[in-house]
């Protein structure tokens, strides 16, 4: 029993003092450039010749909370605007396709460190807010509803990646990539998966209090 007790002590002890020497808290904003796309499920081999990314817009906020010091957790909250275009004489519409989503997405990835690179992967969530889809010159708002060409407002994925980060005048920068994966199909007309690449820099400063540490 005394060993159990010193076992569980001893573990405590260990815990509390890899917190104390956990990785720094930070905020940082978020403005990047995107590349986005679609999948399209079973036809995606057939139009893989048609398909071109989209440019989009990503506009946030980033948490980085500390936890140890090869462990933090990243809550991030953006706004986001994806999408996909297919290219002329397509197999699916024929014709010049451009659908352009925006919506508001929040993933929370567990981030291990490895000194100054760092991998990181977790769940994410959007909720599509509106969407245009542009078929040659004419220009239409997209439904969300039930209907032939409508799309469905909840998207759910994965996203993956790492980064590198360095001090430059007592302040953080990081440069992190990331490949977000979608796993729902937001169409109700077909199969339509987000994909998107992300590359953006953080700068940002420590907080001087991380609230997951353990107090001295």
């Amino acid at each position: 029993m005394k060993k159990k007790t010193h076992i569980t002590i001893l573990l405590a002890l260990l815990f509390v003092s890899a917190a104390g020497l956990g990785q720094a808290t930070y905020l940082d904003p978020v403005i990047n450039l995107v590349g986005t796309n679609f999948n399209y499920g079973n036809a995606n081999s057939s139009v893989k010749d048609y398909k071109k990314s989209v440019l989009g817009v990503q506009v946030g906020a980033s948490f980085q909370s500390g936890i140890t010091k090869q462990f933090s957790l990243v809550t991030e909250l953006y706004f986001m605007s994806k999408g996909g275009k297919l290219k002329e004489n397509n197999p699916l519409t024929s014709k010049e396709t451009t659908t352009h989503l925006y919506s508001l997405e929040s993933p929370v990835l567990a981030r291990v460190h490895f000194g100054p690179v760092y991998l990181n992967a977790g769940p994410s969530i959007a909720y599509n807010l509106a969407g245009t889809n542009k078929i040659d010159n004419s220009s239409r708002s997209i439904a969300f509803t039930k209907t032939a060409g409508g799309y469905k407002h909840w998207d759910a994925g994965i996203q993956a990646g790492g980064g590198f980060e360095f001090p430059f005048r007592q302040k953080r920068v990081a440069i992190d990539l990331r490949y977000n994966y979608g796993l729902t199909n937001i169409s109700y007309e077909q199969e339509v998966y987000n994909r998107s690449f992300i590359v953006s820099i953080h700068f940002s400063r420590a907080w001087k209090r991380n609230p997951l540490q353990a107090k001295p």
